[in-house]
């Protein structure tokens, strides 16, 4: 463990004011990630019974993005008390009913209670569970619907962030800064340019806002069974991609767990698993339970688009461990974004408007 964040735990506990003492830290970070996770063992129980709280601890970006983050969450874990998702995200811990982060302006600091568990998914859906996971979803994402006008806006915004990056592939610097060939920074220049011409021609910014999670790999979740073999979301945690803006967003994580290929088998970031005929079947169940418009479909793409640009290459140094930042951006601008252009959504449009 770094000294530093040793220090800085042993701080923001002492800040939190928790009676019990820390006897034990475990660092269980994802392997490919910069973000940092420990796991806290308590010499006391909580009521639940729980002897461990997580800790994520930052340096990078802005400490004041991070808070209004956790701010946000903490508020979508209260308004959804009482609803079916009541205990679905893990709590971010707070006092005097708001989150309590730490910040000493070197790192910053916010704790979480222990997830509930429950089971994992496959690595490959079968057909009634994909159709399952989209009713889940929709139900979901209509929940977060209801609670929205409670939640205030962001700083960050799909256009904000795509200017951000517009302005940092224009610098001079910009091949040194990405590491990236002057070919890949004209064609990611470009890719982003036309991202917010699309939003600008489309109005996005008076579409329906809502929380999301964008990033539902499979490590980040968990669903209960029930006896007649379908399940219900039971948990969720990991809040990196945290974000209010349109439902569309979660759309492409949600193509990689339905995809015929896995999402754990492949570590790419390519948009095939948009048109595979599992994710089809998916827009179709989560359409019947909240209907999607052909609007909607057609953003799936541009959704896409940002996610490249912004998590892979604006942010990828944040998310990603230096080797594979550098071949997640090369491959973004060789193969990801290209491969755009020869996406087939008909068979999606299809669905919402037959």
């Amino acid at each position: 463990m770094v000294a530093d964040h040793r220090s800085a735990l042993y701080s923001a506990w002492e800040a939190f004011g928790d009676h019990r003492r820390i006897v034990a830290i475990y660092d269980t970070s994802p392997m490919v990630s910069t973000n940092t996770v420990y796991r806290l063992d308590l010499d006391l129980p909580d009521d639940s019974g729980s002897r461990r709280v997580f800790a994520k601890i930052s340096n990078y970006g802005s400490y004041f993005l991070f808070a209004e983050d956790h701010d946000r969450l903490f508020r979508c874990s209260q308004l959804l008390r009482g609803t079916r998702f009541d205990g679905f995200l893990a709590p971010v811990l707070g006092r005097n009913d708001r989150p309590f982060t730490y910040y000493d302006e070197r790192v910053w600091v916010a704790f979480y209670s222990e997830a509930r568990r429950g089971e994992s998914l496959p690595a490959r859906l079968t057909a009634r569970q994909t159709r399952c996971l989209a009713r889940e979803m929709a139900t979901f994402h209509d929940a977060c619907t209801d609670i929205a006008p409670a939640v205030p806006a962001t700083s960050n915004s799909i256009k904000s962030d795509a200017i951000h990056l517009l302005d940092l592939l224009s610098s001079p610097f910009a091949s040194r800064n990405f590491e990236l060939s002057t070919e890949h920074v004209s064609l990611l220049w470009r890719r982003t340019h036309d991202l917010l011409l699309t939003m600008e021609n489309i109005r996005y910014d008076s579409w329906t806002r809502i929380p999301i999670l964008v990033d539902w790999n499979l490590g980040n979740f968990s669903v209960r069974s029930d006896l007649s073999g379908d399940f219900e979301l039971h948990s969720r945690w990991d809040y990196d991609w945290f974000r209010v803006e349109s439902r569309i967003l979660d759309f492409y994580f949600l193509s990689r767990v339905s995809s015929a290929t896995g999402d754990r088998t492949h570590w790419t970031y390519s948009p095939h698993t948009l048109t595979e005929p599992s994710f089809a079947d998916f827009i179709a169940a989560y359409h019947a339970v909240s209907p999607l418009t052909e609007e909607e479909i057609r953003f799936l793409p541009v959704a896409y688009t940002f996610f490249i640009v912004n998590y892979v290459v604006r942010e990828g140094a944040r998310f990603f461990r230096p080797d594979l930042c550098a071949q997640f951006r090369n491959d973004a601008a060789r193969v990801y974004l290209p491969a755009v252009d020869r996406l087939n959504i008909d068979p999606l449009l299809r669905i919402v408007t037959s």
